[in-house]
């Protein structure tokens, strides 16, 4: 529950920089890794994003974060793309990448499987649309575990 809490907070923080850059929260993590704990703010812009976005970005969340101390450990913040994989977390990111290919998992199987790689054809009454060879799968957005682009070669 505080990692939740933590990301929700960090995210109505930083989302109104994001935007003031022209730029788009993708994602906020918070996490513990080899005993310590990271903060990661994932941005994104058409055509990506720099390494002078995310230092801007980062150093004005750094400023907030002081400010408001809404995390009670310490953490090291990162501020980067969310990379070629980038998650769709949004319904209008499976809009936005309609036609692009992606893996979806899902929390149960559907029609026998929990990991699709297929072409994304966007959401149909709510539902995330997808083709894998030739078979079209419509699976519905409360069971999606994670979805992400995939890369094609």
């Amino acid at each position: 529950m505080v990692k939740q809490n933590v990301v929700h907070s960090v995210a109505q923080l930083a989302q109104p920089v994001v935007e003031a850059a022209g730029l788009e929260l993708v994602d906020v993590e918070f996490i513990k890794e080899g005993g310590g704990w990271y903060l990661r703010i994932f941005i994104d812009k058409p055509g990506g994003v720099g390494l002078e976005d995310c230092q801007a970005v980062s150093q004005k969340v750094d400023r907030l974060l002081d400010e408001t101390d809404p995390i009670q450990y310490s953490y090291r913040l990162e501020v980067s793309s969310p990379g070629l994989e980038r998650p769709l977390k949004k319904q209008s990111d499976y809009q936005r990448f309609e036609g692009r290919l992606v893996t979806v998992i899902t929390c149960a199987p559907v029609g026998g499987c929990n990991k699709f790689t297929g072409y994304l054809k966007g959401l149909r009454d709510g539902d995330v649309v997808l083709v894998r060879e030739n078979r079209e799968y419509v699976i519905a957005l409360d069971q999606i575990a994670s979805t992400r682009l995939a890369v094609e070669f």
